[in-house]
């Protein structure tokens, strides 16, 4: 059997338990909306699918890829957008998925840049908030869990695009992975 790599941090039941609250609050808020759900890939794809799948209102989806990161464990400052939406969100309630929001860089470019295409109303999902590294003040209105600061993986968190397919939250030991040689 496989090693699994990172220290657990949130258990797959209690991921699962706390998506199905977030989708019921979700479907609550948004009852005879127009809601439109965007995905922050790759992160969030996973959070994103199981959300969806827990909301119980009619609603589109589209996807946005951006890069803060690179190969590297730590952001360079700069976002990119790699992908932008596929429709248009003009007059749409708009609900934007991020798998995690540390200083809140990569989350403050995204709420400007889809706020500039004048949606209806624009609200924060995001599955980990690392409070205690916040450096740009966001309105999130769904959080999954707080979490401390340390370099979490799986449930789509990734570490140099591994570790995305764990059913868990876990935090990533660097030892064990440079002992694989995956630097």
């Amino acid at each position: 059997m496989e090693r699994i790599f990172g220290k657990p941090l949130i258990p797959q039941r209690e991921i699962e338990k706390r998506v199905k609250e977030l989708g019921t609050k979700i479907t609550a808020d948004y009852e005879g909306k127009e809601l439109v759900m965007i995905c922050v890939l790759k992160g969030a794809y996973v959070f994103f699918a199981d959300l969806v799948r827990n909301i119980h209102v009619p609603l589109s989806v589209d996807f946005m890829m951006v890069s803060s990161y690179g190969a590297r464990a730590n952001s360079s400052g700069v976002v990119k957008i790699i992908s932008d939406l596929s429709t248009t969100i003009k007059g749409k309630d708009v609900l934007l998925v991020e798998d995690i929001v540390d200083s809140g860089l990569t989350l403050s470019y995204l709420y400007r840049t889809i706020k500039s295409k004048k949606p209806k109303s624009l609200k924060l999902c995001a599955l980990l908030d690392k409070v205690e590294r916040r450096k740009y003040d966001l309105p999130i209105d769904y959080v999954g869990f707080a979490v401390p600061n340390k370099f979490v993986i799986g449930y789509g968190l990734d570490y140099r695009d591994n570790y995305r397919n764990l059913p868990y939250i876990a935090v990533l030991d660097i030892s064990d992975v440079e002992l694989l040689g995956r630097k």
